[in-house]
């Protein structure tokens, strides 16, 4: 059981248009929790649904996978048209109209789970207050908490209207940072009550309401001045878990993204990522990375019973989740034309933002 735990909560990505038939054949294992995409994987949407089919076909019925993309709007965005265009966060949200963004995150769910997709890593709920920041800028909804939460709200709210899953982002906050952490390592020295009243405000309003969330690889002085956030447990478990209260599964960013890798390699990194609280591991690219997070894991977990226990823990929190949004690809065949006569009046007002 301790190899199928590992490999439940790992979801991996992949470089090509066609998954490594390796990655498949741990699918098929039940060592695997899912996969996500990225441009890179998608060709026109006849040959996505049919990847999906593909993908969706290799776990065993009683184990459903994560299928997953970042479909925020604005410049993060792995769908291009006749998928709904979603502006940026920024854009949108300037409006001030709740019930357009809750109507436009509704159609564009319903088109992602209408080609297989059961979670979307949206909405971010960074607090934008850095003009200089390098990675969210736009893709924060505003510069305050409460312009955050009710935009967040409204996109999480269409989200569940379509039966998709959410996913916020990147707790406990990365709206104040001058690194991109795809890149270096940032890190934020606010005192912790600037931290509890603005970076961690929206995490602290909608935790009850989000299925999941992601954490930020990024270091926070107040909280934990040694580990970013993903791999701190006095952040992911006594804070998260503790203060704020949150019980859904909690994602870490990629694993290969600098701020962590730089640092650990694959293996210790994605031990410490799950002994600090993360249920889910993602590792967006390298096959390689992937078996040894997984190797790592069934050896911690080995020689650890407590790591074990905490392994088993987030397999079955990750397992639940995906259980409440099983992934079906609900379309044979190109839907495009559908997606552009259905969509059409909605694409022009948000394309006219």
């Amino acid at each position: 059981m301790i190899e199928r735990h590992a490999g439940q909560v790992l979801v991996a990505g992949f470089p090509g248009r066609e998954p490594p038939r390796e990655l498949t054949r741990w699918a098929e294992q039940g060592l695997l929790g899912g996969f996500i995409l990225f441009r890179r994987n998608i060709g026109d949407l006849a040959a996505l649904v049919e990847l999906n089919h593909a993908l969706l076909a290799a776990f065993p019925a009683e184990l459903p996978p994560f299928l997953t993309v970042d479909q925020e709007g604005g410049r993060v965005a792995r769908l291009s048209a006749p998928v709904l265009q979603l502006p940026s966060m920024q854009s949108l949200a300037s409006q001030g109209d709740l019930e357009l963004t809750r109507r436009a995150a509704r159609v564009l769910s319903e088109q992602l789970r209408e080609l297989g997709f059961n979670l979307n890593m949206a909405p971010v709920l960074d607090v934008h207050t850095n003009p200089a920041n390098p990675v969210i800028g736009d893709r924060s909804f505003g510069g305050t908490v409460a312009e955050v939460v009710a935009q967040a709200r409204a996109v999480a709210q269409g989200m569940a209207d379509a039966g998709l899953g959410s996913c916020g982002k990147h707790f406990p906050g990365h709206g104040d940072t001058h690194l991109d952490s795809h890149l270096a390592l940032p890190r934020v020295q606010h005192d912790r009550l600037r931290l509890e009243q603005v970076e961690m405000g929206p995490f602290m309003a909608l935790a009850a309401e989000l299925p999941a969330l992601m954490t930020a690889h990024v270091v926070y002085d107040a909280l934990d001045p040694t580990r970013p956030a993903t791999l701190s447990r006095p952040i992911a478990t006594e804070l998260l878990r503790g203060k704020v209260g949150f019980t859904g599964v909690l994602f870490s960013d990629d694993m290969e993204m600098r701020a962590i890798a730089d640092g650990y390699p694959p293996g210790e990194a994605g031990c410490e990522a799950i002994a600090a609280g993360c249920d889910t591991l993602l590792v967006c690219s390298n096959m390689e990375q992937v078996m040894e997070v997984h190797a790592a894991l069934v050896k911690r977990a080995g020689a650890d019973s407590r790591f074990a226990a905490r392994l088993q823990e987030a397999a079955e929190r990750s397992l639940q989740m995906r259980r409440r949004f099983v992934p079906r690809v609900a379309c044979v065949g190109d839907p495009s034309e559908r997606f552009v006569r259905n969509g059409e009046a909605l694409q022009a007002r948000l394309a006219a933002l």
